[in-house]
This record gives structure tokens, sequence and C-alpha cells, in this order.
């Protein structure tokens, strides 16, 4: 008999009332780009591009992603060659994927709380036995590697997480990803690290765990670092040939191909990734600063500041329940938030901040006002 799995707390909540928000700053995607935007990377029109593919045939295409795609994927790791890139239905199905593939019922996963839903439920309607690693918001939401390595045993089949964290911002440097792959290699487990949130600076501190360890999952997709969330193409990789062949089995029952415009669009943005993420960087520097401007002066509100990647978690210091809070709030001034409660938080919510600025700004100061009939 299958195993129940429960409703998606944040995608139940954005698929009843985003579209009813005038002001939504509850999104952990970069603003996204237009098409025109996006073509133009490569000096082109929109009419230019439909010109230039106006004979292509729709067919399923490459199937595991063209040439060009896992060779420029490839390029953003040091150890996976582009054989080992799997394109897969954003991050969501990759993770999906990794999931499907390697738990059995009874298994024993790790992962963390608060997180994605994904990394967690999808193991639990699987069969697998889930522990948590509960983050502590007065340790700055960092993983508390001792905790994490009591937790594993010799039974261990999985760690789950995702770098930087969803909601809260925090990231998993280098040398404590590091820690991670050793506590999972005295357990021989897999790490999946669902790193669609990778952070927009350069940084030595940031390291993916297809790169260091020999059993790491790395899934990501071009949503929320490179604002094509549309697109729907993400990808699998591993250094771990084996691995990847196990994806190759599994993937061919839940997907095919992803489309081969959305292929040839993931490529052109791929090409030009430079520059997005200099386009995305600015909006993430500049709004973050409007954003700790705005905590700096709010009585009502907490934040442990995200680290340059477009999603945060605030705290509410108020009497009224999160939920309630956010449907009367949306309500009454048309701003969207994701109540802390879908991700079994209470009494916090996403902010994401990385909008259009004039959205962002008028966001808060309503949201300012609605914390004043507080006072």
């Amino acid at each position: 008999m299958a195993i129940e799995i429960a409703s998606f707390g944040v995608e139940e909540w954005l698929n009843k009332w985003e579209k009813e928000a005038r002001y939504d700053i509850s999104q952990s995607s970069i603003a996204a780009l237009t098409l025109k935007e996006l073509v133009a990377l490569a000096g082109m029109t929109v009419a230019d591009f439909f010109e230039k593919f106006s004979n292509l045939e729709l067919n399923y295409g490459w199937i595991e992603g063209s040439p060009a795609f896992k060779k420029l994927v490839s390029e953003l790791y040091l150890q996976v060659p582009a054989v080992n890139i799997l394109q897969t239905n954003g991050s969501t199905g990759a993770n999906m994927l990794a999931m499907y593939a390697l738990l059995n019922p009874g298994e024993h996963v790790v992962t963390l709380f608060p997180t994605y839903q994904q990394l967690y439920d999808i193991p639990r309607s699987l069969g697998a036995q889930v522990d948590f690693v509960h983050l502590d918001e007065a340790a700055a939401w960092r993983l508390d590697l001792d905790k994490l390595d009591a937790l594993v045993t010799p039974a261990t089949k999985m760690i789950c997480l995702n770098n930087a964290n969803n909601p809260t911002g925090t990231l998993l440097e280098r040398s404590e990803l590091e820690q991670v792959a050793a506590i999972a290699r005295k357990a021989d487990a897999y790490v999946v690290v669902d790193e669609v949130y990778a952070p927009l600076e350069n940084t030595s501190d940031m390291v993916s765990i297809a790169d260091i360890y020999e059993k790491g999952i790395a899934t990501n997709s071009l949503s929320k670092t490179y604002s094509l969330p549309g697109l729907r193409i993400g990808w699998i990789a591993s250094q771990n040939t084996e691995l990847i062949e196990i994806f190759r089995k599994y993937r061919d029952y839940t997907l095919i191909s992803s489309g081969v415009l959305d292929d040839a669009l993931a490529v052109l943005a791929l090409k030009n990734r430079e520059r997005i993420l200099q386009r995305n960087s600015k909006i993430v520097s500049e709004n973050l600063q409007v954003v700790k401007n705005w905590v700096e002066k709010e009585p009502w509100i907490e934040l442990v500041l995200p680290k340059n990647v477009p999603t945060s978690f605030i705290k509410l210091a108020i009497a009224e329940d999160d939920y309630s809070f956010c449907t009367s709030l949306l309500k009454n001034t048309g701003v969207l938030l994701v109540p802390g409660t879908a991700f079994g938080m209470p009494q916090h919510a996403r902010l994401g901040y990385c909008c259009d600025k004039a959205t962002l700004k008028s966001g808060l100061a309503l949201l300012t006002a609605y914390l004043r009939t507080f006072d």
C-alpha cells in the first residue's frame, strides 16, 4: 500500500494566494527575466530567436539535455564531467529522482529542520525513517555538526540538505560541508544537496557536494540564482558514474525530456551566466540593504540576515498566529508573505526580498503600517 504524503505547505499556500497579491514579497526567486531580456543577452530580439528555431522539429530532442547544456553545466563543477549531468524538470525533479532511485522502505534518512519540505516528506512517502537536526535561530540557524554526527549511524542511507537553506538563507561553507562529507563517509551514506540557492557572491567558501564527496549528489536549476523559474530546467550531478547510471534508469520512468525550446533557452542563459549573475548580484545586494534598514527600525520583526541568497525568514513578535496574520495581511493590504507554519515554524514568515525594488519597498511599507495595528 502506498504511504500517504503530507500536503506541501509552501506550495499549497502559494497556489491559494499568490495570484491575489498586489505586492508579492513571498517568493524565493530573484526577479524573473523576461524572454526579451534573456535573448537580448545574446544580441537577439524575440523575433530573431524564434526565426532561428523556426524550422526546429518539436520532438523530444536530447533526452538527457543537449550536449551544449551538459557541457555548460559541467563547467560549474570541478569534478563532474558532462556525461554525469542529467537534465531534469527543475531541482524538484532532480531531488525526486535522487530519492526515488536510492531509498527503500525502512531505510534511514537525516535532514534539517526547517528545510524544503520535499527533502523529508518524499523520503517519508517512500517508507524511510527520517530524523531531523533542528536549526536554532539563536545560533543564526547554523547546522550543529555534532548533532548531525550523533544522528548518523551505520544504518543511515542518506543525508538530505539544501545549501543555502530555504527558508532561512543560511549557508554551509566549504569547511562545514567537508565535515558533513566526513560524517557521511563513516556511514557510507549518500549526501543529497539541493544547491538551487547558490550565493550571489564569488567566494572560495562555497563548494558543491559533487566536488568534495564521492557519494555526493548535487541538484540545481535555473530557477533561483538564474531568474528563470518558468523554464523548468534543472539537473542532477555527481562525480560518481555508477550513481549516474542508476539515475539514468530511474529517470526513464519519470521524465523523457524537458523540451527542445526550453533547452535552447537554458543554453543561452548558461552561455551568458556571468551577465545574469552580475544583474542578480546587484538586485540581491541592494534589496538586502533595503530589508536590513527596514528591520532595524521595525520593533515587531527579527531577522538573521541571509548570505546573499534570495530567501529570508523573519520572526514575528506578535500575539496573532502567523497563518492568520499572513492571511489578513494579504486581504487588507495586498502584501503576500509565506507563513512560517508552512515550514512547520510558527510565528515566522518567509520574506522573498529579491522582487522588483519598488514592489519590495511598497510591500514593506504596507507591512509596517499593518504591524502598527499591534501597538
